[in-house]
């Protein structure tokens, strides 16, 4: 009986079948095949049931599963601890990125050829989503680390975090809009915004939801029009007449094919954050360990907003 077969079976059961399994595993089928026939002869059992189309443990296989996921476990926990002894790193962390998280204060694919760098052993992921998903996915387990607007004033129970950029958020224009009627404008009042169609980031992000919330307490709902993913695409989209762009201030000018006015956000002034969030129950892997300290070290101090790391 040899460890790898044993990671063979566990996978082609959380997998249900051995095709799905044998791409996981980056094997050949036929391969994967002959090696959990061997594993049953050895163990004078069959552990697994071909007889549907989706591959299932028999009584005996179920009753096997959760010691050949224990030896597993203990095997990656000696590697691990070598690791730890030796500074070499292994395994898979992910980071989580809502869209335009840090503009270009913030060199992300840089960062990450760093810190591969600094650990080749590390599978490193990354994957944007908006943060009201990322903070479900940070709970879950599914992210280790994640820089994303927060939806809320306090972390949710379980995450904790730090705030990266707290920065004003702005009304951009275009020329002739009747928000510009006055010269050398640079404000406007949020009520000002009641009835102007609004483009925005979507629901779900730290933006639309500082938005929606100063709104409310203002006494009305903001009425959103269009909607993207990046705060490039909003600017796009107001520098031709389509509507007010909100975005968060303090960044160079959007490359847009048109000139932009930008008004700040007042009475009251409206803030959105982006924060450096984690798990805050439980030790994190010395993988997501070393992700969030070097994204400590990394993250610049901007002149966005306040920098509390």
């Amino acid at each position: 009986m040899e460890l790898r077969q044993l990671r063979y079976f566990v996978t082609v059961v959380e997998e249900g079948g051995f095709t799905r399994a044998a791409a996981r595993l980056h094997l050949a089928q036929p391969g994967l095949s002959a090696q959990i026939r061997q594993l049953e002869k050895e163990l004078g059992q069959p552990l697994l049931d071909r007889s549907n189309r989706s591959v299932t443990p028999t009584e005996v296989g179920r009753a096997v599963l959760p010691y050949a996921r224990a030896a597993l476990a203990a095997a990656d926990a000696v590697r691990q601890t070598v690791d730890e002894h030796s500074g070499l790193l292994r395994g898979r962390v992910t980071l989580g990125l809502v869209s335009g998280a840090t503009g270009r204060a913030f060199d992300i694919a840089s960062f990450l050829a760093d810190f591969h760098r600094a650990h080749p052993a590390l599978e490193i992921a990354l994957t944007e989503d908006t943060s009201e998903r990322m903070q479900a996915a940070l709970l879950a387990g599914g992210i280790d680390v994640a820089l994303l607007g927060p939806t809320g004033e306090q972390p949710p129970p379980g995450l904790s975090w730090q705030t990266v950029i707290d920065t004003p958020l702005g009304a951009a224009v275009a020329p002739g809009d009747p928000l510009l009627t006055s010269p050398g404008r640079t404000d406007v009042p949020l009520a000002e915004l009641r009835d102007r169609p609004l483009i925005c980031l979507p629901h779900g992000t730290g933006v639309r939801a500082a938005l929606e919330r100063a709104c409310a307490q203002a006494g009305f709902r903001p009425r959103v029009t269009l909607e993207a993913a990046g705060p490039h695409v909003l600017a796009q989209l107001a520098a031709r007449g389509l509507g007010v762009a909100v975005l968060p201030l303090g960044e160079e000018e959007p490359d847009v094919d048109g000139p932009l006015r930008t008004l700040r956000i007042v009475e009251p002034g409206v803030r959105a954050r982006i924060v450096l969030a984690w798990r805050a129950t439980g030790l994190p892997s010395p993988a997501s360990r070393a992700l969030l300290d070097r994204l400590r070290e990394a993250l610049p101090t901007t002149p966005l907003g306040r920098q509390d790391l």
